[in-house]
């Protein structure tokens, strides 16, 4: 039988939790409001510094997170740079608000987490 290493079950599904919310966010954004829409060319800040393009952030942060996650959960020994990762995706995430704040709040929380895990401590 294979040998089972303890692994951050917890902040693995909080950050792929995260990136799923992030990559679903990033798509319907794009889809449904496109870059030529009202929303993003025609109001109060049309065209400034390329909004239209935002809602690929929120994909890219979104992926990164997901790429995060399931490398924290398959490789526990590089978790904590996974973490870092995932903590400052979610945070750049946070301030463009592309993948929404609860997805970012989750990824960093999760990221957090990521950073702070320790094998042999008995919990998640």
């Amino acid at each position: 039988m294979a040998e089972v290493k303890e692994r951050p079950v917890g902040a693995f599904v909080l950050s792929l939790l995260a990136g799923i919310w992030m990559v679903g966010a990033g798509l319907m954004i794009y889809r449904w409001s496109g870059t030529t829409s009202w929303m993003w060319g025609h109001g109060m800040m049309g065209g400034y510094l390329g909004w239209g393009r935002l809602p690929w952030l929120g994909l890219i942060f979104g992926i990164v997170v997901l790429v995060g996650a399931i490398a924290i959960y398959l490789r526990p020994d590089k978790t904590s740079g996974w973490g870092i990762a995932i903590l400052v995706a979610s945070a750049v995430n946070v301030l463009f608000g592309m993948g929404g704040l609860l997805a970012g709040l989750l990824g960093i929380a999760g990221g957090a987490w990521a950073i702070a895990w320790r094998p042999g401590e008995g919990g998640d």
